[in-house]
This record gives structure tokens, C-alpha cells and sequence, in this order.
């Protein structure tokens, strides 16, 4: 029920900004809203700072040996393949790890890379819904039909003296309009793209990622 109010609500304002927006501005906002009533995936990050980095730092990116909790089917360096993809448009700089990896040997081998960052990923949680006729067949539970959710944290460690610059979690939900046939991993990119920008002092206004 509070879904179902939730989407009239968001309807009911992108009819009222309609008469008094450009275009553009209303594509923005009729994304925002669609993801906020839950109808497009929507992600939310907490930051423990605000800190920005320079374009041309290159950063290193690795993830954590860490099985997700409800999800033990995660491929094991997904989080740093699509950290890579997201951050790769906004530092030219930027590499990864071929395979998880200890935070050890992470840092050991941001250093030899000649990194001044290591972006240190772990997939803290996933939530696979049934979301296909296969998966249906697998579980047959009504309960389970629905949205994916996925949990990541990030740390953003400076090479040169292990110094914290940054650290986030990343909460993210899967939509009403595109849980179809979809997988926690499909929630990865867009909010760790979102994280690039945020490191640059990029405006994500908009977006429908927090």
C-alpha cells in the first residue's frame, strides 16, 4: 500500500512540474521520482567525508576474498570490475586487481603500481529475488518475487601514508520496472559511477543516487 501511494505521489508531482520546467530538467526530475517511488533501481551512499581528489590521481582499485552474505553466487571480483568501469570516465588513471585480495596485498600492489589511492571494495551483502521463469523453478516462493538489493562498502586509502581519505556504503535496491531477469550485480555501476563524480565535486543532482 505504501509503494502503491508512493508511485500516485510521484506521478501526481512530475504532472505539477510538467507546466513549469525545461525538458531537460523535467527528464531529471521525472528520473528522480520514478527511482524514489520505487520504480527504477535507486542506490543511497553514506560518506564518512566529503573529500575531493584530483583528475589525474591514479587510483587502484581492489575487492575484499569476502562472500556476500545471501548471495553466494556473486562473482568474485565484480565489485572491482564495475568500480572500474564507473570510475574509469573520470580518472584516465585508474586500474585493477585481476582477483579479490587481501587489504595486505592490495596496498602492496597500489604501491608497485605506482598508485597514489587504493579503492578498497567489499561486496558486504546481496539479496537475488526471483526475477526470471528459471529462478522461479529454482525456489517456487511468492515471497521471494521481486526487487534485488545489494550492500557494498568502499575505502579510499592514500598509498604513500595508508592515511583514510574516504570511506562509504552503498545501499542499493533494484526496481518495480526493471527487476526483470536482473542480478544484485546490475546495481553496482551506476552508484559507483555516482561515487566518481562525488570524489571530483561533480553535481549528482538529479540522478536518483544519494
Amino acid at each position: 500500500m505504501l509503494h502503491l501511494f508512493r508511485i500516485a505521489l510521484a506521478m501526481l508531482l512530475l504532472g505539477s512540474l510538467s507546466a513549469c520546467m525545461k525538458p531537460g530538467d523535467l527528464a531529471d526530475g521525472a528520473d528522480y521520482y520514478l527511482r524514489d517511488a520505487g520504480l527504477l533501481d535507486h542506490s543511497t551512499s553514506q560518506r564518512s567525508n566529503n573529500r575531493r581528489i584530483q583528475a589525474d590521481s591514479f587510483i587502484y582499485i581492489g575487492q575484499g576474498p569476502f562472500v556476500p552474505p545471501g548471495y553466494r553466487y556473486a562473482r568474485p571480483n565484480v565489485v572491482a570490475e564495475q568500480a572500474f568501469e564507473g570510475f574509469v570516465e573520470y580518472f584516465p588513471l585508474v586500474r585493477r586487481a585481476k582477483a579479490p585480495l587481501g587489504l595486505d596485498d592490495a596496498m602492496r600492489e597500489a604501491r608497485a603500481a605506482g598508485a597514489h589511492y587504493l579503492l578498497y571494495c567489499r561486496f558486504a551483502r546481496g539479496d537475488n529475488r526471483i526475477g526470471n521463469w528459471e529462478e522461479w523453478e529454482d525456489e517456487e516462493e511468492l515471497g521471494r518475487v521481486g526487487r534485488d538489493r545489494s550492500v557494498i562498502q568502499v575505502m579510499l586509502i592514500e598509498t604513500s601514508t595508508r592515511f583514510l581519505v574516504d570511506s562509504a556504503t552503498i545501499r542499493s535496491r533494484g526496481g518495480f520496472l526493471t527487476f526483470y531477469d536482473a542480478t544484485p550485480e546490475d546495481l553496482l555501476r551506476p552508484p559507483l559511477e555516482q561515487y566518481a563524480q562525488e570524489l571530483l565535486g561533480l553535481n549528482s543532482r538529479g540522478t536518483g543516487y544519494e
